[in-house]
């Protein structure tokens, strides 16, 4: 180094200017390094899992994505995998008139679909068709044709000379009711529900040339029914007339726009809801369920029109067509009060009010009389919202046996109706009706908490089942337990349990869990995003942060990979096909959507004196947020909101701090609000994570010689006996000696290695015959001139809204004592599973009420299939007594018109005291 260059190195004003040259350096290079990490936090997921990752843009799902390009903009790669690897192997049984009755559960005909094979053997019915092993796994070809041949000679000729065919269960199925054979599956297009194969006339095998052979031909993988969703979402509607909303989580904004786009389409040209893109019409529980997410105040009027059209000329609430011809087979239609009662807090609508009042008042007291049971306190009827038979029951459980049934989402939304009835009585100072409902609302919760409440699990039972000794089923059920919670069934300490006990799989909360094996994907096996909503407002209000994200992130990641609010998707792999039906633009999923902004982040919440404010934002979702133009009543409101937690900090009412975060319901005009929360961490029990799982099957149990024995189970490691619906002992063996002489109801349960049971089989009754007596109805009551077989003794009575209103039975008690009460009989109006007629009845002695008989449909034209309806536990002393079976006023059923059934005896079984 020169000396001329160490001079300039030690002159003060080069020393300056090298400074100011490195420190710029120095600048840019921290400047550039906080560049770098905003962008790296910028791009960090918000929430992930091992399954997918949620950023403030985008939904990751390994090689899929779904991003928003702008508030307005949405994109998706998404393709539906259900077709890629569908096995050759093709699994089915054939069922005559669309029952589950060609073999036993689980044993199913094989058949390895592989090139170059265009039809199956002939196949007996009856015999099983197995297939052949193949050495290495093969998959279905594109567009496979195969010709399904079944050989029905046998069962034709039965018909010809006795009259009759005997299933492998025993059943008789007449030749006037044989009205067609059809093959159920596995693999599309074959579907393993039974009850609905009446309405697929491709599943529907036919004998063109009458020769006994029956054939159909099926298309399987075919390209045509390749799901996948559209490439891009863009707005396109004009959705400024209502609620608009900004974040800097562009994910969120966007499919918020989407949601309020598709919440248009939903509407009808008549001002009512259409429920899905695939669902034309209004359905109870889909439209009421979506009024009490976000319709009630995004679209009051429409909302109002939609709830009226499901009320009936006798000013009661409509319960839709279902199980056994529906009510009271299903009683969930009282969710119809929960949202008149939310449309109300939100309009302020005197004379919607008074309206809806009557209709709620009649439906609730013809409920109190058709389904109510003194013993548990709680309401009889089929799950709410899941309302297909197998899919949350076992196989045996006839529409009978469902109406028995004392179910937990079932039973929260009859205690909010009468909580709402009462609250409503007390605006229209009825002070009376306001104190018997609080009381009858008091008696569910109570018989909920006694009946349902699983301590050792800590959350509610899916549901109390059985026949003369009910059992509770473990499952959880995750629209029930969420409902449960929201509306004040539970305490503080029960609801924190239920948040953060109940099990939740990978792409959300199932329907049920653990799920039904041999089920396929619906309410089995699924998620569905309305379910996720509720169980998200759930989770706020139990103080759950991480079940509030997760469920946020439940709802987003198939909206943003599907483009649209679907219905429902697969619990096991997240997947919107392989559901046994799906819809897109569906009502309740995009109402759920709107409502995570509106009552879940902002808080909004409805009074009938004013909106209360309770924000609750995430961490991971902290940052500045805008809700503009909120239409409450007379006002318009503009809300800003900053920070995260669940406290506020500060609340501004047009400039002015406010103690109180409420909005009262005379306010008019537009107002700006200004939310400040406190940024604090929000009290967390956690997540039960658990993996998806499927029950060992339901046992099939039969009694013979003094043995009651089942087909082994697969998975099961051990069986519980049931006694009378108590546990007697345990065994690893497939039977168990019995005595008549102990007169009881068995049942059998499997359990895994896990722990897991099982559904209870079927009861049977190993009973002294002397302690039954059977009353045929024809002896004492008009005998019908219908031609209809299998009946017992010398006929059966028709009775309808005109004939035999009331049947009476003298009967003859040798022992005081309780007994058992129930009646065979026909009813052929309808299929299980659709159609509104079931037959109602009441039970009485001397005029006092002994309970309701439930008679629902069996089969569409099918006269001649007898079975037995729901049963009655009554006291009677020794002596005479005549029972009358009558048809009374609030014994009207849905359809009004029909209300017709067979009855062939009546019956009673003495029971142990």
């Amino acid at each position: 180094m020169s000396d001329n260059y160490s001079v300039k190195l030690l002159n003060p004003k080069y020393i300056h200017q090298t400074m100011r040259l490195n420190s710029s350096i120095f600048l840019f290079f921290i400047l550039f390094l906080f560049s770098t990490f905003c962008k790296a936090q910028q791009d960090k997921p918000i929430w992930q899992s091992a399954e997918y990752s949620v950023y403030k843009d985008r939904i990751v799902q390994n090689k899929f994505i779904g991003k928003a390009n702008s508030a307005t903009e949405l994109v998706s790669n998404y393709q539906s995998p259900a077709n890629e690897f569908q096995s050759s192997k093709i699994t089915f049984k054939f069922s005559i008139n669309g029952k589950d009755n060609e073999m036993s559960s689980g044993t199913d005909h094989q058949f390895n679909l592989l090139p170059g094979i265009t039809e199956t053997p002939l196949i007996k019915f009856g015999e099983h068709l197995k297939a052949e092993k193949t050495a290495t796994t093969t998959y279905l070809k594109p567009d496979m044709r195969l010709k399904i041949r079944l050989d029905m000679r046998a069962i034709l000729n039965d018909f010809k000379s006795k009259g009759f065919y005997t299933t492998f269960k025993g059943d008789k199925i007449f030749k006037e009711d044989f009205k067609g054979i059809y093959v159920a599956g596995g693999t599309a297009p074959l579907s393993w529900d039974f009850d609905n194969l009446v309405n697929h006339s491709d599943l529907e095998l036919k004998d063109p040339d009458k020769d006994g052979i029956y054939e159909t031909t099926l298309v399987f993988n075919a390209q045509k029914d390749q799901k996948q969703t559209d490439a891009s979402w863009k707005l396109k509607l004009n959705t400024s007339a209502f609620p608009q909303y900004k974040s800097n989580f562009l994910l969120s904004d966007a499919i918020y726009n989407m949601s309020l786009e598709e919440m248009m389409k939903a509407v009808e040209p008549d001002s009512t809801f259409r429920t899905g893109k695939e669902w034309a019409g209004v359905w109870t529980r889909d439209i009421s369920y979506s009024i009490i997410l976000s319709m009630a105040y995004l679209q009051p009027k429409v909302a109002m029109n939609s709830l009226m059209r499901k009320v009936n000329s006798n000013f009661r609430i409509i319960q839709d067509t279902g199980t056994g011809g529906a009510y009271p087979v299903s009683t969930d239609r009282m969710i119809w009060a929960v949202a008149a009662w939310e449309i109300y807090k939100a309009t302020g609508d005197q004379n919607w009010l008074e309206q809806s009042y009557k209709i709620i008042k009649n439906s609730i007291e013809d409920d109190l009389q058709n389904a109510y049971d003194s013993k548990t306190g709680m309401m009889r009827g089929e799950s709410s919202f899941l309302d297909w038979r197998e899919q949350t029951y076992p196989k045996w459980m006839q529409p009978a046996d469902i109406y028995m049934s004392e179910n937990l989402g079932t039973n929260a939304v009859h205690f909010q109706a009468n909580k709402v009835l009462a609250e409503m009585a007390t605006l229209l100072n009825i002070p009376d009706v306001a104190n018997q409902h609080r009381k009858i609302a008091d008696r569910i919760r109570k018989g909920m908490n006694e009946t349902l409440w699983l301590k050792d699990k800590g959350y509610y039972a899916q549901f109390q089942y059985g026949r003369n000794f009910p059992i509770t089923s473990p499952r959880s059920e995750a629209l029930g337990e969420a409902l449960s919670v929201l509306f004040d069934v539970t305490n503080a300490e029960q609801s924190k349990s239920v948040m953060s006990k109940t099990p939740v799989t990978a792409y959300g909360i199932s329907c049920i869990y653990p799920q039904i094996p041999n089920i396929p994907p619906y309410h089995n096996n699924a998620v569905w995003p309305f379910v996720q909503s509720y169980w998200a407002l759930a989770s706020a209000k139990a103080n759950n942060e991480a079940q509030v994200m997760e469920s946020i992130a439940a709802i987003y990641r198939p909206a943003a990979l599907f483009l649209t609010n679907k219905e429902n998707f697969v619990a096991d792999n997240g997947d919107f096909a392989g559901t046994q039906i799906n819809s897109s633009n569906m009502l309740w999923s995009l109402s759920g959507s709107l409502s995570m902004i509106h009552k879940l982040i902002f808080g909004i919440e409805f009074t009938t004196t004013g909106l209360l404010l309770h924000p609750f934002v995430p961490q991971a979702m902290k940052g500045d947020r805008t809700l503009s133009n909120f239409k409450y009543r007379n006002a318009i409101l503009n809300i800003e909101m900053e920070g995260y937690g669940n406290t506020i900090k500060e609340f501004s009412l047009d400039g002015k701090k406010q103690t109180e975060h409420f909005i009262p319901a005379g306010l008019k005009g537009t107002h700006k609000i200004k939310i400040e929360l406190a940024n604090s961490l929000i009290s967390d029990a956690g997540i039960n994570k658990v993996a998806n799982y499927f029950s060992p099957a339901a046992p099939i149990v039969s009694y013979t010689a003094g043995n009651i024995w089942w087909k082994p189970v697969e998975s099961a490691v051990k069986y519980q006996i049931l006694k009378n619906g108590k546990t007697s002992e345990s065994t690893t063996e497939a039977k168990l000696k019995v005595s008549d002489k102990d007169h009881a109801e068995y049942q059998v349960i499997a359990i895994d290695a896990n722990n897991v049971e099982s559904f209870a089989s079927e009861p049977v009754w190993v009973m002294n015959k002397n302690l039954m007596s059977v009353y045929e109805a024809e002896r004492s009551n008009p005998k019908s001139d219908k031609s209809y077989k299998g009946f017992s003794g010398l006929g059966f009575v028709e009775v309808s809204k005109s004939k035999n209103t009331s049947v009476k039975f003298p009967v003859t008690i040798t022992q005081s004592g309780n007994y058992a009460i129930d009646f065979q009989y026909a009813n052929g109006n309808g299929p299980t599973n659709t159609n509104n007629k079931c037959a109602i009845r009441s039970l009485t002695e001397n005029e006092k009420e002994l309970g309701t008989i439930v008679l629902p449909q069996r089969g569409n034209n099918v006269w001649s299939d007898w079975g037995y309806s729901n049963q009655l536990h009554v006291y009677f002393k020794k002596g005479k007594h005549t029972l009358n079976l009558t048809f009374d006023p609030a014994n009207e059923n849905m359809n009004l018109e029909v209300n017709q059934a067979m009855i062939d005896y009546m019956r009673l079984i003495k029971l142990k005291d």
